[in-house]
């Protein structure tokens, strides 16, 4: 299991860098307007409000990475940023888009449980 842990864990991580790059950079590119199905002039009056968001994620990815780096050592910090992945995407659920809800908090949920049972 804790492999299995592990590697949902750097899923999760992988798919925050992944929204952190579609937040800050792409947001009102092709690719970013696709995404969140904004037209170009709400995704230009939303622009800096997106990169904070970005910025957000990437540091989501990053404690989570840093979680997995120190191995055993590490679950308490995975459990904490998973957390906070699982509550931001609840959120996210019911504030803006209950494709959140799959795509952000399910995973982290997953990531908890396999890590419960490791």
């Amino acid at each position: 299991m804790s492999m299995a842990a592990n590697v949902v864990i750097a899923i999760v991580a992988l798919l925050h860098l992944y929204f952190l790059v579609l937040e800050m950079f792409l947001w009102d590119k092709p690719a970013g307007l696709r995404a969140f199905g904004h037209s170009a002039e709400t995704a230009a009056s939303s622009k800096v409000l997106a990169a904070n968001q970005g910025l957000y994620n990437g540091f989501l990815a990053a404690g989570l990475l840093w979680g997995l780096s120190l191995g055993a050592a590490g679950t308490h910090i995975q459990v904490f940023f998973l957390l906070c992945v699982l509550i931001a995407g609840v959120y996210g659920a019911v504030t803006a888009s209950r494709k959140i809800l799959y795509v952000q908090a399910l995973p982290a949920l997953i990531g908890l449980a396999l890590r419960a049972l490791s």
